[in-house]
């Protein structure tokens, strides 16, 4: 990194995305990562490896593969850590049943997905979108899950910040979607000084160890969380289980736990769903787009205007859970909605969902390993 200095309480430096996710890991209280390095990703490692031994506390493991990186961290969360991994596409699959795992066991945890070009190995080197589904669906059965994304280096900090609140908020974990672009971009950022962040940490119990239930259904559908080893005993499963965590098929049970599971992040969505607003108010046409494609579509949008023509731009912060308010406004406001995106269509399914016919809905999809560019956004935006 280079050099630092010291301005009105905060520091400037000048970092990669993936630096400044470390930054804002560090920030956030994280003092444990385990992993395995791939690119795009391997600069978080790298990082993390050099950062947290100096810490007090901190650790960090290489683990054999990232089947084992996500295990481990799952293990040292449940043992009262903040906890992290970074990873790609193909590490990303390999984690699938672990992240299950780690639903079904309300373990907060940080995964960030750096992505590329895919399937398999495709083009580790060149930047891609195309985990947007897989973040949502890629573990098998039904289960709520948080969904993030950063488009420029200072939102990869803030964001990494934000994915920990959410993990230790709502005891679940939290996948931060970048890509190889603004992973790899360097740019000045701010640090801020960590007494003026809103930092969350997970609630621990309060009462008697045998009073204690690992996952009560309380209003807010979130339990208390004791560190393993604390004198609060309680049966980790990947089974479907009880209040106390005890492998369960009773019909009541089931239904009872999975809508607990639902409703803890449904009844927040003011919290979670996170978008920006540039340009919008008056808007006929408006670019939903996300990541570093979202850079291109506020230049596209700024010359648009420059043209005379009413663009705006719908910047997702939150991809999951779904931001449909956000989306539905605008779709009731502007004739067409243009989403750019480096798939084949991932977010554009959802809103072609939710449109109900209200907006005409465009696409500009780019698959070949390059992003998309300002002057295609433009083409397509005076197109209509």
């Amino acid at each position: 990194m280079a050099s630092k200095s010291r301005k009105n309480k905060f520091t400037e430096i000048f970092a990669l995305g993936n630096e400044a996710v470390v930054e804002g890991a560090l920030l956030a209280g994280c003092t444990f990562y385990a992993g395995y390095p791939i690119t795009p990703s391997t600069e978080i490692a790298e990082e993390m490896a050099n950062r947290l031994p100096h810490l007090r506390g901190g650790v960090f493991i290489q683990m054999e593969d990232e089947i084992a990186g996500l295990g481990a961290v799952i293990g040292a969360s449940l043992a009262g850590r903040k906890a992290m991994t970074a990873t790609s596409g193909p590490g990303f699959s390999l984690m699938q049943e672990h992240i299950g795992y780690a639903c079904i066991t309300e373990v907060p945890l940080v995964l960030v997905n750096v992505m590329r070009s895919g399937p398999s190995t495709g083009m580790p080197t060149n930047p891609a979108q195309g985990d947007v589904q897989q973040a949502r669906w890629g573990t098998h059965g039904d289960h709520p899950i948080i969904v993030l994304s950063a488009c420029d280096v200072q939102e990869c900090l803030e964001m990494t910040v934000t994915a920990f609140n959410y993990a230790e908020k709502y005891r679940t974990p939290v996948i931060l979607l970048l890509d190889e672009i603004t992973a790899h971009t360097r740019e000045k950022i701010r640090l801020p000084d960590p007494d003026e962040l809103n930092i969350f940490s997970r609630l621990t119990p309060s009462m008697p160890p045998e009073w204690y239930m690992p996952y009560e259904d309380n209003m807010r559908g979130v339990a208390s969380m004791p560190p393993l080893g604390s004198g609060y005993r309680y049966h980790v499963t990947g089974l479907i289980h009880d209040d106390h965590g005890y492998p369960t098929s009773n019909p009541r049970e089931v239904e009872q736990i999975m809508h607990r599971l639902f409703r803890k992040i449904d009844q927040f969505f003011y919290d979670i769903q996170m978008v920006d607003e540039i340009m919008c108010e008056d808007a006929e046409v408006c670019v939903v787009a996300y990541g570093c494609v979202a850079r291109s579509a506020a230049l596209a949008v700024q010359q648009a205007r420059e043209r005379g023509i009413r663009a705006g731009l719908l910047k997702l912060k939150t991809l999951f859970p779904f931001p449909r308010p956000a989306v539905e406004k605008m779709l009731r406001q502007c004739s067409s909605i243009l989403v750019p995106e480096m798939n084949m269509g991932q977010i554009s399914r959802e809103i072609k969902r939710v449109n109900n016919g209200q907006s005409k809905i465009l696409t500009l999809n780019r698959v070949d390993g390059q992003i998309i560019t300002p002057a295609q956004i433009l083409g397509k935006i005076q197109k209509g």
